[in-house]
């Protein structure tokens, strides 16, 4: 009987992000074949049903701190939406299968934010809107296939950093990508 579970991981940083990831994957793995189960990461398994994401959850010191207001969160969303479609080849496989703009999701073709909003692209928490800014905001966009090390890179590129260093990233994890589609090993 299929289902859907939701879970948490963090609070982590940088690639300690992406190693909680893999081990709730390992864990929640195992723990499915104690009881006769299989899981899958796939985003969109049923057309009526909500997908599956890997909403990622950041802030900053100066989000933490709300010395930067709305304003430092407004400037970043600038940031995020110049290099949506980016950040959409690198946010999981089949994504666009979810991201439809039904069932709680953006559309995978536009950017959008909002506050409470669980139909944008990004989410800003109420909290975080009634601090003017203090607190965190929430990447509704990425897959539950998501490779974590480069989604959390990705984020932290994009919205933090003056200037892109992740190029190389990008285009590894692009020729990853193709090679992935012709690889011969097990597909599920």
């Amino acid at each position: 009987m299929p289902g859907q579970w939701e879970y948490q991981i963090g609070p982590a940083t940088g690639i300690e992000a992406g190693d909680h990831m893999w081990v709730s994957r390992y864990l929640l793995n195992r723990v499915a074949e104690e009881f006769g189960m299989s899981v899958s990461l796939e985003p969109k398994l049923f057309p009526d049903w909500n997908g599956s994401g890997a909403h990622t959850n950041f802030s900053t010191t100066t989000m933490r701190a709300g010395t930067g207001k709305m304003a430092y969160i407004d400037n970043m969303m600038k940031k995020f939406e110049q290099q949506h479609a980016k950040h959409m080849t690198l946010y999981g496989s089949d994504n666009d299968k979810r991201l439809t703009g039904i069932h709680e999701t953006s559309s995978i073709d536009k950017f959008s934010y909002g506050c409470g909003n669980r139909a944008c692209s990004f989410r800003i928490p109420t909290q975080t809107m009634h601090d003017d800014g203090k607190g965190y905001i929430e990447d509704r966009r990425p897959a539950s296939n998501i490779d974590p090390y480069t989604v959390s890179a990705i984020i932290f590129d994009t919205g933090v950093l003056d200037s892109t260093k992740g190029d190389a990233l990008v285009n590894h994890y692009h020729n990853w990508s193709k090679w992935h589609k012709t690889a011969l090993i097990e597909k599920p």
